[in-house]
């Protein structure tokens, strides 16, 4: 049977990156996607400067709109706009976005098959002609062969189950595109408005695209009921519950727990099914493209190893790469919602109130600064963070939601006390939110389940 060097289930932000990465090194790559291209997926599609940087050379952003002002409000009170010169971030459709994406890995020699679902892989057995050589098991019974696996299918992944991923923080989010006459769309162009919600670790948010605007709320799991309430009264606040949305969706992500696996043998997850998420923000597209990156320059490794220890090996290489970039990001995520949770109004207060948190957020979503290497670098930012840790009591590891930080987190991002920190590879105007919407989003079949 034909062996492939590098085989990616999902065709998503993470999968055609790790295509791209592995094809542009000159290896066999077979992009796998159960889905006909384009589809939709349920996202904000907020494109900030690390999402840009990981985009592939001569990759042309489908943008929608270009973001230079964003509105927060506690709860649709205490609504306050802050404005940048510059653009702070891009808006783009899923659907353009992605298929864009794949395109770019099939120009670097990546073959493409749609409607092709995994339904498990294995290592081991009958399928397995060799130590060497991963089976890919199709729907339809087919077996595809590969010398590495690259697990890029989405937060519920076969993959993921298969290497053993573990989950420590799931969240519903709702969502729906509205369409919106002409004046409407105006008055949000260029605006996007983010929503500290009545739920801790909760928040809603607007983002308009031409004559659509994308509205969403995301909470904790397990609050389904009160979910769908933050966004009935979310669009209804709004004043757009009198439009009628085209697509209503839910869906859930998935955060990793420090200590979850990112591969079993000849296999690497990337993406949702590695849970990599911003924890705070829930944001996932820059994960994506930059884990994805990884993952396909290290498969390409793990392809060529000639026998388990050293693909083994390859493997964990390509950890410490996600650990060591991402996993320190993550980890002070987990610390922001930690204090999100507690104390939102505290958080309000300061990005709209505060210059420099201002100026922070700005160069977050510029891509010019990381969460992380900006805690780790900044003395004032650092204490200011060991001190909201103390008034919060996490030395336990646990949040108001069940989803804290641990010491070791606390360490690794270069903010525990005793530990030295690392190094990591406008103006404001008071304005009402205002507008017009549409019926609330209702969850998804797969959200539903999982509720």
């Amino acid at each position: 049977m034909e062996v492939w060097d590098v085989v990616v289930v999902g065709a998503g932000p993470a999968g055609a990156s790790a295509a791209y990465a592995a094809a542009v090194a000159g290896r066999r790559v077979l992009l796998l996607e159960k889905s006909e291209l384009p589809r939709y997926k349920t996202c904000g599609g907020g494109i900030i400067g690390p999402s840009r940087d990981s985009l592939p050379p001569g990759f042309e952003l489908p943008l929608q709109d270009r973001v230079n002002a964003v509105t927060f409000s506690l709860d649709g009170r205490f609504a306050r706009t802050r404005r940048s010169r510059r653009m702070l971030f891009g808006l783009i459709n899923r659907p353009e976005f992605d298929a864009q994406l794949v395109e770019h890995a099939q120009k670097a020699g990546a073959e493409l098959r749609t409607g092709a679902s995994v339904i498990r892989v294995e290592q081991h057995g009958p399928s397995v002609p060799d130590r060497r050589t991963v089976a890919v098991v199709l729907a339809d019974g087919e077996t595809v062969l590969a010398r590495a696996v690259v697990g890029a299918d989405g937060s519920a992944s076969r993959i993921g189950a298969h290497v053993g991923v573990k989950l420590g923080q799931v969240d519903l989010g709702l969502e729906a595109e509205i369409p919106v006459p002409p004046s409407v769309a105006e008055d949000w162009k260029g605006r996007v408005l983010i929503d500290w919600g009545p739920m801790p670790g909760s928040y809603g948010w607007v983002f308009p695209k031409g004559d659509t605007l994308t509205v969403g709320v995301i909470s904790a799991r397990g609050e389904g009921a009160a979910t769908k309430r933050y966004m009935e009264d979310f669009v209804a606040r709004l004043g757009l519950a009198g439009f009628e949305p085209t697509i209503s969706s839910g869906h859930l992500t998935r955060c990793r727990t420090d200590d979850s696996p990112l591969s079993r043998g000849r296999v690497l997850v990337c993406g949702d099914a590695a849970g990599l998420l911003e924890p705070w923000t829930r944001e996932g597209i820059s994960y994506a493209l930059r884990s994805g990156r990884l993952a396909g320059e290290w498969a390409v490794r793990v392809a060529e190893a000639n026998d388990a220890v050293d693909a083994r090996r390859q493997a964990l290489n390509y950890a410490f790469a996600i650990k060591a970039g991402l996993g320190v990001e993550m980890a002070v995520g987990r610390r922001m919602l930690a204090l999100f949770e507690r104390r939102p109004g505290l958080l309000h207060a300061t990005i709209t109130g505060f210059r420099p948190a201002w100026n922070a957020f700005a160069d977050i979503t510029r891509g010019s600064a990381t969460l992380g290497g900006m805690v780790r670098s900044n003395g004032m930012a650092r204490r200011a963070l060991e001190l909201l840790d103390k008034r919060m009591d996490t030395s336990s590891g646990v949040g108001p939601a069940g989803r804290g930080v641990t010491a070791r987190e606390r360490a690794e991002s270069g903010t525990e006390p005793g530990t030295e920190p690392g190094s990591e590879s406008g103006t404001g105007t008071d304005r009402e939110v205002g507008g017009h919407g549409t019926a609330a989003a209702s969850e998804s079949a797969e959200a539903a389940e999982q509720l």
